[in-house]
């Protein structure tokens, strides 16, 4: 499983944002699960991606034309970018155009909340 191992030697971590319609965001959480990352976020957001079809627009006196996206959220080491953002990658895509937006920004402390002392 490629869950973050707590130990005395400090990793580096990154936290992977991403965005993506609501059509693939299961699809997109079965795959990275299945590669073993479970602690995933996962949030219904209003964004400006291009609506796949008319019935997925909304308007906002905000923004204009939005749509209902979903917003994916993970922590995973520095060495697992690559693993994490090429499955969110090849499981978010819908058709040539983009399907999706992936951040990845660093993580200055992770702290366990409860749990035993390490």
């Amino acid at each position: 499983m490629n869950q973050i191992k707590q130990t005395n030697t400090p990793k580096v971590l990154k936290l992977i944002k991403v965005f993506i319609h609501h059509v693939r965001s299961a699809t997109v959480v079965e795959a990275l699960s299945d590669a073993g990352y479970k602690n995933i976020t996962i949030m219904d957001v209003k964004g400006t991606l291009k609506a796949i079809s008319e019935s997925e627009q909304d308007y906002s006196t905000e923004a204009g034309v939005i749509i209902s996206e979903v917003r994916l959220s993970l922590v995973c080491e520095e060495s697992q970018v690559d693993e994490v953002t090429t499955i969110i990658c090849k499981a978010g895509r819908i058709g040539p155009n983009i399907s999706g937006w992936v951040y990845v920004s660093p993580i200055e402390q992770a702290l366990p909340i409860g749990g035993k002392d390490i």
